[in-house]
């Protein structure tokens, strides 16, 4: 395998990792809470009084393209997969993030900070997964 250097972004994925670890610090010393993005659309449709910080979180994942647009232009997008594989996929992503009580950012990023047993063994389930469905799409039939 080849490393791609036109398109290695190493000080671009920094920064973007840096914001993503500094809005779950903010979430969790602010508001006690955890920034699993499952959990907080989730709850978006429960009954409950807490959804304004909820929409707040949501709000700013979806206006954050548009705000990075100001800065930088955006990065062309290729979409070369199957239309089912990419829906097979996105089935298995939410399988997964039911049957694992979390999603990436709850378990990955949170609940390994939080020394989490139960988020380590998440984590590497995950991680392991998505090794094997590359691994299975790339030999047999992506």
């Amino acid at each position: 395998m080849a490393l791609d250097w036109t398109h290695f972004t190493p000080w671009s994925a920094l920064a973007g990792g840096a914001l993503i670890g500094l809005a779950a610090a903010w979430l969790i010393v602010l508001n006690g809470r955890i920034a699993g993005i499952s959990g907080i659309v989730g709850n978006l449709l429960a009954p409950g009084a807490d959804k304004g910080w909820r929409l707040a979180f949501v709000a700013g994942l979806v206006l954050s393209p548009w705000l990075y647009r100001v800065f930088a232009a955006p990065p062309d997008i290729i979409v070369d997969s199957r239309p089912w594989l990419l829906i097979t996929a996105g089935l298995l992503v939410g399988f997964g993030t039911r049957l694992g009580s979390g999603c990436t950012s709850g378990h990955g990023v949170c609940g390994l900070a939080r020394l989490s047993p139960r988020s380590l063994a998440a984590t590497l389930a995950f991680m392991a997964a998505g090794f094997a469905a590359v691994w299975l799409v790339r030999h047999f039939g992506g």
